[in-house]
């Protein structure tokens, strides 16, 4: 990914998260690319969850380095252990094709964020076209073999409507230098329904 990230996807991640704001929760948060991405100001408190150890261990590392320090916690998107309506702001980039179940993943996040609140996401999805899209069914299951479980042809928009989202702004456009099948980007601001 060092490729797509040098050839602009940072610079969309970062603009993204300028919309971060208050109680902050990041999902599938990996090593903690994010992290220095996040803004100065505006953010009350930040919170990453991973499941998976060898990343959290490299997520607390980087935490640690920024002040104040966030808080990581070991839980995956599906089982979210924070209280109905407690954060402002959850974000997910580049998370949703590997979670096990999506749509209980999207169904937390409705969940912890408060009514007024936004889903901030940057996400690879199903791409819009016959062609790409067949593309992407005829490679998924080789793909989550070699993208660590990627699932390269999920409806990812649609899954965010479907989990009690209204979509208040999506933007379509390509992950730099990726391979064709996660190359169909989408990037926006979701609030509760």
């Amino acid at each position: 990914m060092r490729a797509s990230e040098d050839a602009g996807l940072r610079d969309r991640r970062r603009e993204l998260l300028t919309g971060a704001r208050g109680r902050v929760l990041e999902i599938g948060a990996g090593t903690g690319l994010n992290l220095p991405l996040y803004p100065e100001q505006g953010i009350v408190e930040l919170v990453f969850t991973e499941p998976e150890e060898p990343m959290a261990r490299r997520l607390d590392e980087r935490a640690h380095a920024r002040s104040p320090v966030p808080r990581v916690v070991r839980a995956p998107a599906e089982d979210l252990p924070f209280d109905d309506d407690s954060f402002d702001t959850v974000v997910s980039t580049l998370v949703l094709c590997t979670v096990g179940d999506q749509d209980a993943a999207l169904r937390e996040a409705r969940r912890v964020l408060k009514d007024d609140g936004r889903l901030l996401f940057l996400e690879h999805v199903r791409a819009d076209d016959a062609a790409g899209a067949r593309r992407q069914d005829r490679w998924h299951r080789p793909w989550r073999a070699i993208g660590h479980g990627c699932n390269c042809n999920r409806a990812t928009v649609p899954a965010i409507e479907k989990a009690g989202f209204r979509l208040e702004h999506v933007e379509r456009g390509t992950v730099p230098k990726a391979p064709k099948i996660v190359r169909p980007l989408a990037v926006g601001v979701a609030v509760p329904a």
